[in-house]
């Protein structure tokens, strides 16, 4: 039953946002008691902490399985950026903005997990690049991956780039392109050309 209200409860806060969600709403979706969910989850910030965490762990462990196959590191990044965004399809709401907004501490635990992942998922991804002569040999790899996770995290925000304005898969391919426009070599950028043109087509 556990595991039935998590999948409910993830399908529910995709859809319509962590904020709108209820209790009762997941108990009327599945046509259960709230008693039954509290049997389980003490409350509502309980279930998108453990939530958030299934998601987070899932996304890992896809980029995880990218990362470990044999690729330049431009088609790896892409190859991330495409499992990302099959991810966002799911989402119908904002959801990061939602945390963020009203559920503050479990943003922040998230946030700090996402740099410690993506940190040492970038570094390499630049040295990587850096020694198949794809990147800049002047680049600073530490500062490039911290600005990276910078802007990755800041194009969630809705004070920024508002949704009225911008459509989230856009954006996150119009920032993985000033990214890497940014670091790449000429090699580096007939990749970058090739796979920019195949992903439009």
């Amino acid at each position: 039953m556990k595991e039935k209200i998590l999948q409910k409860a993830t399908d529910m806060f995709m859809s319509l946002g962590f904020k709108s969600v209820t209790m009762d709403d997941i108990a009327n979706g599945m046509g259960i008691s709230k008693k039954t969910i509290y049997a389980h989850f003490s409350n509502k910030e309980t279930i998108i902490a453990v939530v958030t965490d299934r998601i987070f762990e899932q996304i890992s462990h896809d980029i995880e399985c990218i990362c470990d196959q044999v690729k330049n590191p431009i088609e790896e990044i892409y190859e991330i950026k495409k499992r990302v965004m099959e991810h966002m399809c799911n989402e119908k709401t904002s959801p990061s903005y939602q945390l963020q907004k009203y559920y503050p501490a479990i943003h922040q635990n998230l946030k700090k997990r996402q740099f410690n992942f993506m940190q040492e998922c970038v570094v390499q991804n630049l040295q990587k690049g850096l020694e198949q002569g794809l990147y800049r040999d002047n680049i600073d790899v530490q500062f490039v991956s911290r600005i990276y996770f910078n802007g990755i995290t800041g194009i969630k925000e809705e004070a920024l780039f508002p949704s009225s304005m911008f459509d989230g898969l856009s954006l996150y391919e119009m920032y993985l392109e000033y990214h890497l426009r940014g670091i790449v070599t000429p090699d580096g950028r007939k990749i970058l050309n090739t796979l920019i043109k195949s992903t439009q087509n």
